[in-house]
């Protein structure tokens, strides 16, 4: 049995408001001067660290790890809903061309799955491992992978299994546009994703995504895709509302969506179908930052009673970064969210964009992964943006490598 006790935490967030010492009002739980206990990779015990005692007498047991926070803040571990990790290749050109007026399109993809075609799988094992590695040091304890850049039934395999290989949660992305050779015969890729594609894949996968948008699918093939794959078992995700306001949302909320994600162009009926739905609206403000295209608008999502998540995104194309830090601090800077909102929503938004409870929070029964911040509070995630705060990150109760 092996026991983790952090203590002399300046600031714990747990994200559950019925921890000892949090206010009722507080959707993050946090806890200030706290203690925290963790056994066989669960938490067992958070709160005040002054009505820890009985508890460090009953639960600290066999081989304990004490770690002393020295009033630092430690936080749940990132849980980043929304990557595209498994491709080869390179696409700097294209970012040095937006960056000088050209307009971002869909179709910058098919560059990229030229070059994940011709890679071997052990560079695609070992791109994945790094990124596995990356994630980790700043602080990403959970994450998503699509597939998408296979486009054939072969390479669309092996990339969701050699995926699952560093994740669970594997989205089958198909329909991710639609490759060269099938652009005289749209119908006959659909036939293929919902047929070969989707056999071949689904025994790796839990999800499956659409890019539903200008330039990739239409609603009508979106929701053909998405009620295939419910129909094989997976859940559902969709990308909508990237490029332009349409169909996406309707679409999703209609399949009861885990989530939309993008939503950069959102009509007021989209807003309220998504207030009135269990789709959790997943905000990727890398993406707008790497396009030029402008920030949605969290603020009103958030008055309107929409949940939030906050994800990374990380692609060659559209955006290539990995760390959610500088996801809250453009959350914070440019979409409105306030800095606990933006937490929440790279934590327990994740989490629910996931559909998991086993994450995205640090109360009894939750899975041990969290972060030790080097600063007192997680508002410094947004006010110092750009420097490196995760000083020490646990996944599942064991120590993870951030060097």
């Amino acid at each position: 049995m092996s026991t983790l006790f952090l203590h002399g935490i300046g600031l714990l967030v747990t994200n559950d408001q019925h921890t000892s010492g949090a206010r009722a009002d507080d959707p993050l739980g946090a806890v200030e001067d706290a203690a925290l206990i963790a056994r066989d990779g669960q938490v067992v015990w958070a709160g005040r660290q002054a009505d820890a005692a009985p508890q460090v007498a009953r639960l600290l047991q066999g081989d304990v790890e004490r770690v002393d926070a020295g009033g630092r803040a430690v936080i749940p571990g990132f849980v980043d809903s929304h990557t595209h990790l498994a491709f080869a290749g390179d696409r700097s050109a294209e970012f040095v061309a937006r960056m000088a007026g050209e307009r971002y399109a869909a179709g910058g993809i098919r560059s990229t799955v030229a070059a994940t075609r011709a890679a071997s799988d052990e560079q695609l094992r070992a791109t994945l491992q790094h990124f596995e590695r990356e994630l980790a040091s700043q602080g990403t304890t959970s994450f998503e992978v699509k597939t998408g850049y296979g486009l054939d039934v072969d390479n669309e395999e092996r990339l969701a299994r050699l995926a699952r290989e560093v994740t669970d949660e594997v989205t089958f992305l198909g329909a991710h546009v639609v490759p060269s050779e099938y652009a005289d015969d749209r119908s006959g890729y659909v036939d293929l994703v919902t047929g070969p594609m989707l056999h071949a894949c689904a025994p790796h996968a839990r999800w499956i995504d659409v890019f539903c948008d200008e330039g990739a699918f239409t609603a009508e093939e979106a929701e053909r895709i998405l009620t295939a794959g419910r129909d094989r078992g997976l859940g559902v995700r969709i990308h909508a509302g990237q490029l332009g306001e349409g169909e996406g949302v309707r679409v999703a909320v209609g399949l009861d969506a885990a989530s939309v994600d993008h939503a950069t162009y959102l009509s007021a009926d989209d807003v309220a179908a998504l207030a009135a739905s269990n789709t959790v609206c997943t905000l990727l403000p890398g993406v707008e930052f790497s396009t030029r295209h402008p920030y949605p608008d969290a603020r009103a999502l958030l008055s309107a009673g929409v949940t939030i998540a906050l994800a990374s995104d990380c692609n060659p194309g559209s955006c290539f970064t990995s760390s959610m830090p500088f996801v809250i601090a453009l959350a914070v800077r440019e979409l409105g969210m306030t800095p606990d909102e933006a937490l929440w929503a790279a934590t327990a938004g994740g989490a629910r964009a996931l559909r998991r409870d086993d994450v995205g929070r640090l109360s009894p029964g939750a899975s041990a992964d969290l972060v030790l911040l080097d600063a007192p509070s997680h508002v410094y995630l947004a006010y110092r943006p750009g420097v490196p705060l995760v000083r020490r990150v646990w996944k599942h109760g064991v120590e993870l490598r951030v060097d």
